[in-house]
């Protein structure tokens, strides 16, 4: 190191004593006074950066980065100016930062000085919006998912999207172990309040210590009143005059502890600033301060107390009066969950409760109540545990005060909320619920457990039943005249005949449900409708039955509609279902690559909360989706993962329809006996062809009777599988698209190709949105065809369902997922002459190639390409070159051939 500063030892050891040996110990000399001294040094240090420099290459150093010049001395500042100064002529760059709240008047100064030299450019940095807060929290913990958005939100809050104390905070979270490293990834315990880290505590007490006293004791109430404060109140409080409040605000404001919002609030300047300050501050001394503040609130503002809930709640908490806690704290919460904010008011009943626990007498009922409200809200949070301790609780208080119809609720309570893990848990709280309700001999109640024990029975599979009991609660509730049970009995019935492979009655329900819950203005309602509604059952786990012939554009319009509203009233559960449900849309669409995305982000979010049936479900769409794809290993293990979880949660509506595909999968990948072995988990030769699982199993058995060459079983189990579904009577088997396909496979080989080539052709016209079941169905068209030696129709067949497929692999992006896709694809397809192989390349070719081809199908010579294409006749040549490489021919006329065949002979 000493030989790098060499030759200005003598001058640096005074600045760095480390460098100091005998070799270069300063020679004595006459001392100097200070001004000539520092000129000296400066003089030393500008020859030592801008000599250095020339001696290295430019890449090496031609940037000098000061960082924090807010804690720089004077002495420090003034040499930067004369440096500054001197760089005028030099090829460097001085890059200087400073955070500009924590500035000093001599840094002020230094930066006029600056701007007067006319030689510098200031960039100001905005603080980071939200996104950029979990842009920063990713990057530090090196996270490829998403972070939470409750903790994303609450970093942002208290740092204010100030990238230092985003740091700060993260790294005080590791060293507490708050956040900690585990089986390969980063995660982190529940967090009440995040921990002020004291690199901030120490700047806050810096900016504190700038202002006078009378300042510091405003600071102290206003720390007290929250984030933000209202100038009325700080006067309400102070007992100040006007004009004094207003300077010492100003001080404040001066200072950069806080910001004017508006001429009547005032805020600090981040959410550290404020703990900071009331962290110093006693318990003793908060109390007094807090009950101040809420009683000054109550007074300013006793004409719309409503909008001030929140607040009084929070004051009176802090300040221990009890009975205004529990009046002010239990209003807010109901409040909060009008407001679809589920996460304030599970703050606010938790005050409340523990208010019901320091009055005396405790009020029972009242802790009951909130009990049950508080749970309804973690439940709608997704947090299952806090939910069942909240409802088993109020059930406890409700059996020891021997209240019936609280029991029942709180019996109701748990049978839905066990509904997400455990159907039998959930079924034994249902029939006690039952039991109950005819024991009150009460009809509301009595329709209420109908209602969630049909649904119960249709998770079951036991869908006769399960209507049974749906149509009797929605005629008490019809006598009743409560829409409210009205709607939610539809949507029941809505899902049940879903589940009963009749989307179109489905639909109906689902749509009463929705109009409803639209007039009652039931934002929660309508959403748990519109996730199952949006696609109206044109899904994977339905594809053996009816679909209802809907617009694309209104099953994507729906499918955005219900993320939307789940993102907005804070429905975790009811989010990851609207991401994974609706994703079936978007995967029959051809949009395969975005479909993954978003279904894998709602499986993603189901995990987080721990929500198994919706977990279950996003591996049994990823598995079909994958399985659609022809990429059956992927398929394989997402199937497998979604059966494990129906079994533990004994959800038997989905068991059918992932055993069937989970089967299929193994078929196609030759595996008969496998397949064989895993369509008898849920197949037998008695099983119905009533419900959706029911058809997708026997679907998949007629595939089995194929694969082992028995095609005259496999018709007449599609016959049967037809016959059973009422709306193919005026629409026949063409409205089934899948079962069609293997209608016309069996038809083929029994010989009967007239009745085959009709019902696969006539069959396309339903599948216009579905690419996926269309290049199916043309494939299997050319296959007849090619039975029949008819090779011309054959080509085209075959050719119709390679641009098919290019159309698909056209919207992925994702190189391998297309090329992969693609490869499983053509291996479907019969051996290729030369020519024929060309045909398979074309997804290969590029958007510009595509339209050289066009031209040259059009009779178009290169320079006339060029001209149109407005490129060079050379670029026109290597496009040509590319073409003839890529589709193995050897002519232009073998192009123009191709083309005609492919269909590229319309204007580009």
């Amino acid at each position: 190191m000493a030989e790098f500063f060499q030759p200005y030892p003598f001058t640096l050891v005074k600045l760095l004593p480390e460098l100091a040996t005998p070799a270069n110990d300063p020679p004595a000399a006459p001392p100097l006074d200070p001004e000539q001294e520092q000129r000296h040094l400066f003089q030393s240090l500008t020859r030592f950066f801008t000599e250095r420099h020339s001696q290295l290459t430019i890449d090496n150093l031609h940037l000098i980065i000061l960082e924090d010049l807010h804690w720089c001395d004077n002495a420090s500042l003034e040499f930067l100016l004369a440096f500054a100064r001197q760089l005028v002529t030099r090829p460097l760059l001085l890059l200087l930062t400073w955070r500009s709240d924590e500035s000093t008047p001599a840094l002020e100064q230094f930066l006029a000085q600056l701007d007067r030299t006319r030689l510098v450019h200031e960039l100001s940095l905005s603080r980071l919006p939200p996104a950029g807060t979990e842009s920063m929290i990713r990057t530090i913990f090196a996270q490829n998912q998403s972070v939470r958005q409750e903790f994303v939100a609450h970093v942002h809050e208290l740092t204010g999207g100030n990238p230092f104390f985003i740091e700060e905070t993260l790294k005080s979270l590791v060293a507490t172990g708050d956040i900690f490293f585990t089986e390969g990834g980063w995660t982190r315990k529940l967090l009440d309040d995040l921990r002020i880290p004291r690199t901030v505590q120490v700047a806050v007490a810096q900016r504190t210590a700038q202002v006078s006293p009378a300042a510091r004791r405003l600071l102290t109430v206003a720390a007290v009143a929250g984030r933000r404060f209202d100038f009325a109140l700080l006067q309400a409080i102070t007992g100040e005059d006007e004009a004094a409040l207003v300077d010492l605000v100003k001080e404040l404001l001066q200072a950069q502890l806080a910001v004017e919002e508006s001429a009547e609030r005032f805020a600090f300047r981040h959410a550290f600033t404020q703990q900071a300050i009331y962290n110093d501050l006693l318990r003793r001394e908060r109390r007094p301060l807090h009950r101040t503040v809420a009683e000054s609130i109550e007074a300013l503002y006793a004409d719309n107390l409503e909008a001030r809930l929140a607040d009084l709640s929070f004051h009176f908490h802090r300040a221990e009066v009890w009975s205004k806690t529990l009046a002010y704290a239990r209003r807010a919460g109901e409040r909060a969950r009008a407001l679809y904010a589920p996460q304030a008011a599970v703050e606010h009943f938790t005050r409340a409760l523990e208010a019901t626990q320091n009055l005396r007498p405790a009020p029972a009922l009242e802790a009951r109540l909130l009990l049950r409200a508080r749970g309804q809200a973690y439940e709608q949070l997704g947090e299952f545990e806090a939910a069942r301790n909240d409802y088993e609780a109020a059930k406890v208080s409700a059996q020891s005060a021997h209240d019936p119809p609280a029991t029942w609720q709180a019996l109701m309570d748990l049978g839905f909320l066990w509904a997400q893990r455990d159907y039998d848990m959930a079924g034994d709280y249902f029939q006690r619920a039952l039991a109950a309700a005819r024991n009150m001999d009460d009809p509301a109640l009595l329709a209420h457990t109908l209602k969630r024990l049909g649904n119960w029975h249709m998770n079951l599979d036991q869908l006769d039943k399960a209507v049974q009991l749906l149509n009797e609660a929605l005629q008490l509730f019809e006598t009743l005249n409560d829409r409210r049970g009205l709607a939610e009995t539809l949507d029941l019935l809505g899902i049940a005949h879903y589940a009963g492979a009749d989307a179109r009655a489905g639909s109906h329900f689902y749509q009463r449900a929705i109009d409803l819950f639209r007039q009652l203005e039931d934002l929660a309602g309508e959403l748990n409708s519109l996730c199952v509604y949006a696609p109206r059952h044109c899904v994977y786990i339905n594809n053996a039955a009816v679909w209802p012939r809907v617009s694309l554009a209104e099953r994507l319009r729906d499918g955005e509609a219900a993320v939307a509203l789940a993102r907005k009233l804070g429905a975790r559960p009811a989010e990851a279902l609207a991401l994974i449900w609706p994703g079936n849309t978007l995967a029959m669409t051809g949009a395969y690559e975005q479909a993954l995305a978003q279904v894998q982000q709602g499986l993603a979010l189901a995990e987080e909360i721990g929500h198994r049936h919706f977990i279950a479900t996003a591996h049994m769409v990823l598995g079909a989706i994958y399985w659609d794809l022809l990429l059956l290993a992927e398929a394989q293990t997402h199937l497998a993962a979604a059966l494990q979880l129906a079994r533990d949660s004994n959800s038997l509506t989905w068991l059918g329809g992932i055993v069937a595909y989970l089967a299929s999968t193994l078929l196609q990948q030759g595996d008969r006996a496998g397949a064989e072995r895993t369509l008898q988990q849920g197949w037998h030769a008695g099983l119905p062809m009533r419900s959706q699982g029911q058809r997708q199993l026997w679907s998949v058995r007629a595939e089995l009777a194929l694969a082992q060459r028995q095609p005259g079983e496999a018709l007449a189990i599609l016959e049967r599988l037809i016959a059973a579904d009422p709306h193919t009577a005026t629409q026949g088997v063409h409205a089934i698209p899948r079962l069609a396909r293997l209608c016309g496979d069996a038809l083929a080989a029994l010989g009967r190709f007239a009745e085959a080539e009709e019902t696969l052709s006539t069959a396309q016209s339903f599948v216009v949105d579905s690419p996926g079941l269309l290049w199916r169905l043309q494939l299997a068209l050319g296959h007849c065809y090619r039975r029949r030696n008819r090779r011309d129709d054959a080509d085209r067949a075959f050719a119709a369902a390679r641009a098919t497929l290019t159309a698909i692999a056209d919207k992925i992006s994702d190189d391998d997922l297309r090329q992969r896709f693609l490869a499983q694809a053509n291996r479907q397809f019969p051996p290729s002459t030369p020519l024929q192989a060309a045909k398979q390349i074309a997804a290969g070719l590029t958007a510009k190639e595509r339209t050289v081809v066009t031209l040259i199908a059009q009779g178009k010579s290169n320079k006339e390409i060029a001209a149109a294409l407005v490129v060079s006749h050379r670029t026109v040549e290597t496009h040509v070159s590319n073409i003839l490489a890529k589709l193995q021919l050897s002519s232009r006329a073998q192009i123009a051939v191709w083309a005609t065949e492919q269909g590229f002979t319309e204007q580009p």
